[in-house]
């Protein structure tokens, strides 16, 4: 599971495959179908690159390579989950059913490993004074509070004209507003949100499109020119500007310039998220799997990444060699694959998706058939508003 697809997923995309045809059908499925591999590579991909930007910190206050590969992935790597979050979020309505899965995929987690991360703290740093704040997220936990409320504001933004500027507006305002910020990490739900709503903009052909051999060849450069222009400006180019934890003011810039530092840090991330996903496999490979399980490596590894700062796992002199920055590298990618599979999913399934049948009423027949109806009156009434804008 990925931050921002439904227990149950709802993709807008499913191909159907010579092998599908003769599979079981899926639980809330339709027959023949199953799931696009692509976005499962792209999930499985992304939070790869997470805990790699997580790993690399460490190692770059001493080395500039490292640096430059840390500043190219948190240009781009956050920007890209809210992106693929917004896409595998336009089918959400306020229908019943969604707002339990949304309740039971993202705000329990939340509840359960904001406190879970805080009882680490205590233990670990020997701070049993530490407090625990679910209006203030530790770590990779505010990312569970910002697909939750933008999952809320879902049905508003098909009904825009122009949905993504005016999220990108609401982004510029809080780069621009010091005030903003402190509960619930919303300066960060605000900057990272016209990301998820270009995701509910797009369709499958966007994502065909960027797969043809013609964009993956002017991705190359893409690429290639990032990680130069990185490299060139690591010794002068502070990190924070990719975190957007608060206004431009922290960075040490007049307010003002948030206007103009705000977009233009938007259409680096596009560049390099598009330039990403062109490179995505399309077909089946071992790494598919594991895309289904992005959510338990999200939420599992901050234990890990923490662990290694609470212990000084990265004193040894050996680790800020390059044979010692690759090794890091290794171990984080393995780590987090070990993390996506299915052994440690069924462990933590009833933390990380929890049925919680016993909190729900049960719809009668009838009740559920009206709120499909609805659901696909929903549907229908979002593609209509789509392909007219």
């Amino acid at each position: 599971m990925f931050p921002g697809e439904s227990v149950q997923q709802d993709s807008p995309t499913r191909v159907r495959t010579p092998s599908a045809a003769a599979a079981p059908p899926r639980a809330g499925g339709s027959a023949g179908r199953t799931r696009d591999p692509y976005f499962d590579n792209a999930k499985y991909l992304t939070i790869v690159l997470v805990v790699c930007g997580h790993a690399w910190e460490p190692l770059t206050y001493g080395s500039r390579t490292v640096t430059a590969a840390y500043l190219t992935v948190y240009a781009f790597h956050m920007p890209a989950f809210a992106l693929i979050s917004g896409y595998f979020s336009r089918g959400f309505d306020l229908g019943p059913g969604r707002l339990r899965r949304l309740l039971t995929g993202v705000a329990v987690p939340y509840v359960v490993f904001e406190v879970a991360y805080t009882l680490f703290y205590r233990w670990a740093q020997d701070d049993p004074g530490y407090p625990i704040s679910l209006f203030d997220p530790w770590y990779v936990m505010w990312f569970l509070v910002a697909l939750f409320i933008w999952r809320l504001t879902t049905p508003l933004w098909p009904a825009l004209r122009h949905p993504v500027p005016v999220a990108l507006a609401l982004s510029v305002l809080a780069a621009v507003s010091p005030d903003v910020g402190g509960d619930l990490a919303l300066q960060r739900v605000l900057a990272f949100l016209p990301f998820f709503v270009l995701g509910l903009s797009l369709r499958p052909e966007h994502f065909t499109r960027l797969r043809t051999r013609r964009v993956r060849l002017a991705a190359l450069p893409v690429g290639a020119g990032a990680l130069l222009a990185a490299y060139a400006l690591a010794p002068r180019l502070d990190a924070g500007w990719f975190y957007r934890r608060g206004s431009v003011a922290g960075r040490g810039v007049p307010a003002w310039a948030g206007v103009f530092t705000t977009p233009a840090l938007f259409l680096l991330a596009l560049a390099l998220t598009a330039a990403f996903l062109a490179w995505v496999p399309g077909r089946r490979l071992w790494i598919t799997a594991l895309g289904t399980g992005t959510m338990y490596g999200y939420l599992l590894h901050g234990f890990v990444i923490k662990s290694s700062r609470f212990w000084d796992w990265y004193d040894h002199p050996w680790l800020h060699t390059p044979v010692g920055e690759l090794a890091v590298t290794g171990a984080a990618i393995a780590m987090i694959t070990l993390l996506c599979t299915a052994p440690v999913r069924r462990v933590f399934r009833p933390l990380v998706e929890p049925r919680m049948a016993w909190a729900f009423r049960r719809e009668t027949e009838g009740s559920g058939r009206g709120a499909a109806k609805n659901a696909a009156n929903t549907a229908q009434h979002q593609k209509t508003a789509q392909d007219t804008h």
